[in-house]
């Protein structure tokens, strides 16, 4: 049969892909009932895992009492203040305020316009240039894409955003030249606090507390890209308090509903909202259809009282543990050359020459053995719902070397 999906990051002409039918906890099952256990949380955000039923509860009660409407002016909703409320309680930022969204994309587009925003009402005109690593994943919405570190995802689009400029991800000279020529036109940075879909590369000693300096002392803004690795994923709500940062913005998505519902967002500090807020007849010419929808805030709200009650920020570090430890092991027999990571997000890098296709196989191979993983490069990236229990992290580590040496 002709598919008629058309899928996303795939080969068009692929026509015969995995068809996933059901999942319990950090299991799924495909089509002809072969067992995974899920080592990536889906695409890095099933935080609580699957077929959790409080949050299931929490979705149908709230569309059968009011399944959506929008929140323009002059409307509200109970739940998703209630949901904005809450993600500020856990955030950086308890006295900020939550803009509301569908997805990562339009998180990272929502703080790219916030950025140039801030500049324009300040009377700062000129104020246009973004800075983004290399590396850097940043969604796939027009800012997003132009934002991207990644340089195959910018590629082929034809021209993007200009006034954005790129900085080397590991050494904060490079940006630090860029703010000596250019300071008074930037009006921020974007950077991931622990770079995910990149390759999993946790920041260098005082990169971003220095990145974070050079922003103050410009009067630019300091955007902390948390879709990846916010509500638990490095061992605290936000990787911003893992490293010790406090950025004007952070955008969220993922782990905010476990993927439950389409949910993201921007956390805006007070500082900017003092300036959104100043002028009493200024109006936020920004939003989306279902921004703050009522089925996705009920998601978003029962996912982080779990996350909270059930103790999986702290747990995040508990599969830290157990993750070095295995890939310590497998780095000392010579199975892996190195491995990167934090908590609950890791990568293993493959012997030193591996291609991407050699990945691929690797990563082939462990979903013959029931191991979900995803392959970047020469490493392989796991990023687990918290709930995984200790066996099923040692089965994915010994799965994948157990397919490095057959591969």
């Amino acid at each position: 049969m002709t598919p008629r999906l058309l899928h996303p990051y795939t080969k068009p002409a692929k026509a015969q892909l995995r068809e996933l039918v059901r999942a319990n906890g950090v299991r799924l099952w495909d089509s002809d009932d072969n067992e995974y256990i899920d080592g990536l949380g889906s695409l890095w955000y099933c935080q609580v895992g699957y077929g959790n039923e409080e949050i299931i509860d929490a979705v149908s009660d709230q569309l059968r009492k009011m399944s959506t409407y929008n929140v323009f002016d002059p409307w509200t909703s109970d739940i998703a203040e209630a949901c904005a409320s809450r993600i500020i309680e856990v955030s950086p930022h308890t006295d900020g305020r939550v803009f509301l969204c569908c997805s990562g994309s339009e998180s990272v587009d929502t703080a790219f316009k916030i950025a140039r925003l801030v500049a324009q009402l300040k009377g700062e005109p000129d104020r246009q240039i973004m800075i983004r690593r290399t590396r850097g994943y940043h969604g796939v919405n027009a800012a997003g894409t132009s934002l991207q570190g990644i340089a195959p995802n910018r590629e082929g689009w034809g021209d993007l955003i200009p006034h954005i400029i790129e900085v080397d991800p590991d050494d904060i000279e490079s940006a630090a030249r860029v703010f000596a020529e250019h300071g008074p036109n930037i009006a921020a940075v974007i950077s991931e606090p622990l770079q995910g879909a990149g390759g999993v590369y946790p920041p260098t000693d005082d990169y971003l507390r220095r990145l974070r300096q050079m922003c103050t002392e410009a009067g630019a803004l300091m955007i902390a890209d948390e879709v990846i690795t916010g509500f638990g994923r490095t061992g605290e709500w936000f990787a911003s308090q893992t490293y010790d940062v406090k950025p004007d913005l952070i955008t969220f998505a993922k782990g905010v509903s476990s993927g439950y519902q389409p949910l993201g967002g921007v956390i805006v500090s007070r500082d900017v909202c003092d300036i959104l807020e100043a002028d009493p007849d200024f109006v936020f010419r920004h939003g989306y259809t279902y921004s703050g929808h009522p089925a996705a805030a009920a998601a978003g709200l029962a996912n982080i009282n779990i996350i909270e009650r059930e103790g999986l920020v702290e747990r995040a570090n508990h599969i830290g543990t157990r993750f070095t430890a295995g890939l310590e092991a497998m780095k000392g027999d010579g199975s892996i050359s190195g491995y990167r990571g934090i908590a609950a997000i890791w990568s293993a890098q493959l012997a030193e020459g591996t291609e991407y296709a050699q990945t691929c196989a690797v990563r082939d191979r462990m979903l013959d053995l029931g191991v979900i993983c995803r392959p970047i490069g020469d490493s392989l990236a796991f990023c687990p719902p918290l709930i995984i229990e200790d066996d099923d992290i040692d089965k994915c580590l010994d799965v994948m070397d157990q397919a490095i040496k057959e591969s």
